[in-house]
């Protein structure tokens, strides 16, 4: 098997008039079984080189800030112990702007993968459905296809959909506001049975989300893992029946949750 990887690779590179390009990979993944089947994926095939393989935010960002070192594809987790595979994909875009990021990520709810997209993600693929040939995928995006998990793809059509209903619902408190009036008291004391809704935790989550802090700043804040924060995220969706976090401030103001100083 090594001689035939060997003769396949000397028959890529030797045997035309010219070379192909070698595009160089860097591997961010903590989990120490997951980083080596996607560095041995991407040390067999001809076409890739295996750049460097980490496993921290730390050592990612050292590698790339290393001038001798390069990059053209970034395979990362979102999920990495000393923070979030953003920053790594922001830091390698910043420093190359032609680097294409790929996420292999156990997140898929839209504001992880949305997240990832608006940091320069060119592919997003669930852990859950990710390919045997990792190498494959990447050579796919180099080409120019964005590879996305179907359950992926999915969410961020449902995310757009339910943006589009909340732009409809957002009119309706401005409609109704001169015909839909309550007593001081009534409002009160809706807001008091709707608090005990959320525990404490959730309730300060939500008001730094209402703030526009991102999942990375709020675990800072509160003093959590990302992972942990994300739980409560998705605790706060099922409570407040939502998908998203516009919806779930949305829905919290309306139910007295949020006060507008929130």
């Amino acid at each position: 098997m090594v001689k035939a990887d060997s003769y396949r690779y000397a028959r890529g590179r030797f045997d035309n008039s010219k070379a192909k390009q070698v595009w160089r990979v860097l591997v961010v993944e903590d989990d120490p079984q997951t980083r080596d089947f996607f560095s041995g994926s991407v040390s067999r095939c001809a076409e890739l080189l295996l750049a460097a393989s980490v496993g921290t935010v730390a050592e990612a960002k050292a590698w790339l800030d290393d001038s001798a070192n390069t990059v053209d594809v970034l395979l990362t987790d979102l999920g990495l112990p000393d923070g979030s595979g953003l920053e790594v994909i922001r830091h390698a875009t910043r420093l190359n702007p032609a680097c294409e990021p790929l996420v292999i990520s156990m997140f898929g709810d839209e504001d992880n993968v949305l997240a990832s997209i608006e940091a320069g993600a060119l592919g997003y693929i669930h852990k859950d459905s990710t390919p045997d040939d990792i190498a494959q995928t990447i050579l796919d995006m180099r080409a120019g296809a964005s590879p996305i998990s179907p359950m992926i793809a999915r969410r961020v059509l449902s995310k757009y959909q339910s943006d589009r209903r909340e732009n409809n619902r957002v009119l309706a408190p401005v409609l109704s506001s001169s015909i839909a009036i309550k007593s001081e008291a009534t409002e009160d004391g809706e807001a008091k049975s709707q608090r005990g809704l959320l525990s404490p935790r959730e309730q300060e989550v939500l008001a730094l989300i209402a703030r526009g802090f991102s999942y990375t700043e709020i675990a800072r804040l509160q003093g959590l893992s990302v992972h942990t924060v994300q739980t409560h995220i998705k605790n706060l969706y099922g409570k407040l029946s939502v998908h998203s976090k516009s919806e779930a401030v949305f829905e919290a103001t309306r139910m007295g949750l949020l006060s507008p100083h929130d």
